[in-house]
């Protein structure tokens, strides 16, 4: 065990299996105390087995506890975050990794499933946020853990995906909620700036419950799988402790993404080219002609992340 986290409290969501659990664990090696709140439900959000983070949090020892009810509403959220501070004494690292799938074209799209993914994905995680954020800033006004030094132990991770980014088929609710967290994670970076706390996204590449339910359009496709369920969920892990860590203090409002011992930063959207009609209103015919000319050959190809990110790993 290291000490490079020593004295900080984390509360991970979506901790009892696969990468939420990686990361819990990691956090702990590392020195800190977490919280592990996750329902022990399927994929898709149904029945739930409170077993499951129970068994994860006693496999880490008197440094881990379990909180075993969903986030998916404020009243949870903000009960998982009291019982983190009541648990460790405080809370310094919030990461938001609780996710389900209910995959479905947008042509059949079921509004009751599409709702229950932005739920657990999406609001669930503005609900955590929003309860953890009052007690970083008051650790920050108070320099908990600062040694005389400014205060630098607030961090806030979400876990998104690069299908919010690419989007891919038949993930319409998976990759709202996951677009919509990269938003989230701007909006608080930049909320929560001056108070010295850092909000970052980070995709992860790695063999999941996710990935194992991926089901291929295509060879491409296929390839993409197969290579993902090659890629440790450890690797992710390593990365949120560095986020974590001192040296990260400055970053943030970023976008990563891990992919076995390879780790990327994403552009994030900002314009890459305008036209102009100075001298009177549009018409279609004109913007017609000024974006073929001018935006064309910039236009965002329709592929998917499997096709983008369709090569081997390095594990």
């Amino acid at each position: 065990m290291s000490g490079l986290l020593a004295g900080r409290v984390a509360l991970v969501t979506g901790a009892a299996q696969g990468i939420g659990r990686a990361i819990a664990a990691t956090l702990v090696r590392h020195g800190a105390k977490a919280m592990l709140a996750d329902p022990g439900t399927a994929i898709d959000g149904t029945g739930a087995d409170p077993k499951l983070v129970e068994a994860t949090a006693a496999a880490l020892g008197q440094d881990a506890a379990a909180f075993a009810d969903s986030i998916a509403s404020p009243s949870a959220a903000a009960t998982a975050v009291a019982m983190t501070v009541k648990s460790f004494g405080g809370l310094d690292i919030v990461v938001n990794n609780a996710a389900i799938l209910r995959d479905a074209f947008v042509f059949k799209l079921d509004p009751g499933d599409y709702e229950a993914v932005i739920r657990t994905n999406l609001a669930g995680a503005a609900f955590v946020t929003a309860a953890a954020a009052p007690i970083l800033r008051d650790n920050a006004k108070a320099g908990r853990g600062a040694n005389g030094g400014a205060y630098d132990w607030g961090r806030i991770v979400n876990i998104v995906s690069t299908a919010g980014l690419y989007g891919n088929y038949g993930q319409a609710a998976y990759a709202s909620a996951k677009a919509g967290l990269v938003g989230l994670t701007r909006a608080t970076a930049l909320d929560m700036a001056r108070s010295g706390i850092t909000a970052n996204a980070v995709a992860p590449f790695a063999a999941t419950r996710v990935t194992q339910s991926i089901k291929p359009a295509n060879e491409a496709q296929a390839q993409y799988k197969a290579r993902a369920l090659k890629v440790s969920a450890d690797h992710v892990a390593t990365f949120v402790a560095y986020l974590c860590a001192p040296a990260a203090r400055k970053v943030t409002g970023q976008l990563f993404g891990v992919r076995g011992r390879e780790v990327f930063l994403f552009s994030q959207p900002r314009p890459v080219a305008r036209v102009q009609c100075r001298d009177a209103d549009w018409t279609p015919e004109a913007l017609a002609e000024a974006i073929e000319r001018d935006f064309a050959d910039k236009l965002t190809p329709l592929v998917t992340d499997l096709e983008s990110f369709n090569s081997e790993p390095l594990v």
